[in-house]
């Protein structure tokens, strides 16, 4: 019998108020049913200073709520300051430690730590390397395809690994040392006035037919549609797959959870999963084409699921 993966919720990606954030925690500390919550910034460290005093109280709530906490690092470490944060947070000892940068493998090496989707770990060599150095759990990229997603699983449970796989939200495609979400509003990233806040789905981009096309959140460029993998969530359990990631997005993320909870421990069955989701009448479209080895923004019809 396969083991059921544990529901996490991955850090928020978007720069919201600080008071939309401690809202958003304290229904999931009472409410959701997901295992671990992972906090911190991860986009840009500008809007690190708007919630850092915060996550102490955070994480208390969290855990009274009965969820593991693990802290996130940056995915892009420039400045001098942010390479001083990492090293500060590194150094935690109190909480885990999810890396998504080579400065946070730097500072962590040797020292039990998580890897973060931002790490791009592709293949089992990889991952064999950075459990030797202290790695005890991965959450892969979202394009991974279930043949390679296979792979890494078997490699995790060879080398005591947990693996992790993001089944909601948008995907991250790409992050860069610029900010174009502060240039479409005529500003440069050391002056952006932080433009990014009016977006807290993420800024659209469209093609030249009018068609949503990516989101863009700061310097990080996501997908428009959001991965929606409820349907395929026994095949990951199958394949041992240990925890299934929720990105928050602006959306009832407490609703999210149940929906995927339900699934994931078979009180429910994965069409009826989908067909709450889909009730929840999300603008977004749903895509799960990275899971089935097409393009990424397409949705496969699940009959005959793909096999290693």
């Amino acid at each position: 019998m396969s083991a059921v993966p544990e529901l996490t919720l991955g850090p928020i990606p978007y720069h919201w108020p600080a008071e939309r954030k401690r809202d958003f925690y304290a229904r999931i500390a009472d409410e959701a049913p997901v295992g671990t919550v992972y906090l911190g910034e991860t986009i840009c460290s500008k809007r690190s200073p708007f919630f850092d005093h915060h996550y102490d109280e955070v994480a208390g709530r969290l855990q009274r709520g009965g969820k593991t906490v693990v802290f996130s690092t940056l995915a892009e470490v420039i400045l001098k300051r942010e390479r001083k944060e990492i090293e500060a947070l590194a150094g935690l000892e109190d909480y885990e430690i999810e890396i998504n940068n080579a400065a946070g493998l730097f500072h962590r090496s040797g020292r039990p730590h998580r890897v973060g989707p931002f790490m791009n770990v592709y293949n089992e060599e990889t991952l064999g390397h950075l459990v030797r150095h202290g790695a005890t759990h991965a959450c892969l990229p979202s394009e991974m395809p279930r043949a390679s997603v296979a792979r890494m699983a078997a490699a995790g449970r060879e080398f005591g690994a947990g693996i992790e796989v993001q089944v909601f939200g948008r995907a991250s495609l790409a992050v860069s040392a610029r900010c174009y979400h502060a240039r479409a509003h005529g500003r440069t990233k050391d002056n952006c006035q932080f433009v990014c806040e009016e977006d807290p789905d993420g800024m659209g981009l469209s093609t030249f037919g009018g068609r949503g096309f990516l989101r863009v959140n700061g310097i990080q460029t996501q997908s428009e549609s959001y991965i929606n993998l409820v349907r395929e969530l026994p095949d990951m359990a199958a394949l041992g797959i240990t925890h299934v990631r929720l990105v928050p997005q602006a959306v009832d993320m407490v609703a999210v959870a149940r929906v995927f909870d339900a699934v994931r421990t078979g009180a429910a069955e994965p069409a009826a999963g989908e067909e709450r989701l889909e009730a929840m009448a999300i603008e977004a479209p749903f895509a799960n084409g990275f899971w089935h080895g097409v393009a990424g923004h397409r949705r496969v019809e699940t009959g005959a699921v793909q096999q290693a």
